[in-house]
């Protein structure tokens, strides 16, 4: 094992539950304060961060120096921390309902390592109530203690945004809530070592979920809104960037965009939010619509080439497409929910050629996640070529990089309308 340990002054241990993009930050942010414990199930992840790797490629081996760290798959390992720092993931199943599995697994972890007197910290997105009610009661039973008796609790939303240089774990206000004021103010004074923007301390946990959860909501209902507004300007024969471009000089216009949205955030937490809802008797409307427009594009966009394919050339089963990215969005190798996998899923079924290309995708992983690999070179005579997700290694290709892979008929679609104007030999659509 190769952890960096120093001689911090510290007797309390903070341990983390969780390591992908959230539980990373929080290892290595609290690791300059304090002797850190950073747990997960995955071994193969965890030998990579012994060894300085990110498996995210978010940090280098410098944030990794002159910290007391240990990176551990042994659940025993985590005996005897003071803090217990909840980071795994909470996605949604195939009938879009909250997969607690991983959220409970963690709960039943912490209950077998854990002592009087410790802290036990949510930051996985749920629905509000989910601590208190699922969470908390089963941490109870597993270990027989006594929830702000025994131990204390909380809730303090993750708000990481991969890719973000700017926007960083220490540069964003952190939201905090306890189960009673010791807690609230232990929670506070801890995150107060790590984040430099401040702490704002809601009321109590169940509004601190509902924050987390409503701020993607609202990110997903504006880009549903940007979405259907394409669809129609599309129908108009209007370039939605240009009317957007227009629209953005009023003072108050906000700048959304469409687009494909995935990943492990926008794209699954309001279901969180509808499922609860549902289970309240309420049905979400406008929540509901937004997620039915977002979830629609990757058809969308297939429906698009293929008429293009049927007009273009002889046979349609004969057509190549090349798909330029396959992560969740760009400048990540993030590929959780990648919604382009629903626009070569809907190609493929019409048994067309499909290439995918992407310069930050684990190959294994793609394979492993959706059943198709990565090329390594494109080749040059493309019917159909998709910029799904613009990442930086793509910003200098240009119109005669594009004919050079294509056939003459080529269509070039561009997701995200990064090469608005630039393509001129060939024809273009975008969003």
């Amino acid at each position: 094992m190769h952890n960096n340990r120093i001689n911090i002054q510290s007797d309390e241990k903070v341990a983390i539950i969780g390591l992908g993009y959230v539980g990373i930050s929080l290892a290595l942010a609290f690791a300059k304060k304090k002797s850190v414990i950073g747990f997960d199930i995955q071994a193969n992840k965890v030998a990579m961060l012994q060894n300085h790797i990110d498996p995210n490629h978010e940090f280098d081996t410098n944030a990794f120096q002159n910290i007391d760290i240990q990176f551990s798959s042994n659940w025993m390992d985590m005996f005897g921390a003071a803090y217990y720092i909840v980071a795994v993931p909470t996605p949604v199943n195939g009938e879009r309902i909250p997969n607690l599995a991983p959220l409970l697994q963690a709960c039943k972890t912490i209950a077998a390592v854990m002592s009087k007197g410790c802290m036990v910290i949510f930051e996985s997105t749920v629905y509000p109530g989910c601590t208190e009610e699922d969470c908390i009661p089963l941490i109870e039973n597993e270990s027989g203690l006594k929830a702000g008796i025994d131990f204390l609790y909380g809730y303090s939303p993750e708000r990481i945004n991969p890719g973000d240089a700017q926007h960083t774990l220490e540069q964003v206000v952190k939201v905090v809530a306890g189960c009673n004021e010791i807690a609230e103010k232990k929670i506070a004074e801890l995150y107060s070592l790590i984040v430099k923007a401040g702490i704002h301390i809601a009321p109590n946990i169940k509004t601190a979920e509902a924050a987390k959860i409503i701020e993607n909501t609202q990110r997903d209902l504006n880009i549903g809104l940007m979405n259907e507004l394409s669809m129609i300007f599309d129908k108009m024969q209007l370039n939605t960037k240009a009317v957007l471009a227009a629209a953005a000089t009023k003072w108050n216009f906000m700048p959304f965009t469409p687009g494909l949205v995935g990943g492990h955030c926008i794209g699954v937490d309001p279901y969180y939010l509808t499922y609860k809802a549902a289970k309240l008797g309420y049905n979400s409307q406008i929540i509901t619509a937004a997620r039915m427009i977002n979830d629609g594009m990757g058809k969308y966009i297939a429906d698009k080439i293929i008429q293009h394919l049927i007009v273009a050339v002889d046979i349609i089963k004969n057509a190549k497409v090349l798909v330029m990215g396959a992560t969740f969005k760009e400048n990540v190798a993030d590929i959780r929910n990648a919604k382009i996998a629903d626009v070569v899923f809907a190609l493929k079924q019409l048994n067309i050629c499909v290439h995918v290309t992407d310069p930050r995708a684990d190959n294994a992983a793609l394979q492993k996640e959706y059943g198709y690999s990565l090329i390594t070179q494109p080749d040059k005579d493309y019917d159909v070529v998709v910029i799904a997700v613009p990442h930086k290694e793509y910003e200098n290709l240009d119109n005669n990089y594009f004919a050079s892979i294509t056939l003459p008929h080529a269509l070039i679609v561009d997701v995200k309308g990064v090469f608005i104007n630039q393509i001129h030999s060939r024809k273009y659509w975008s969003l």
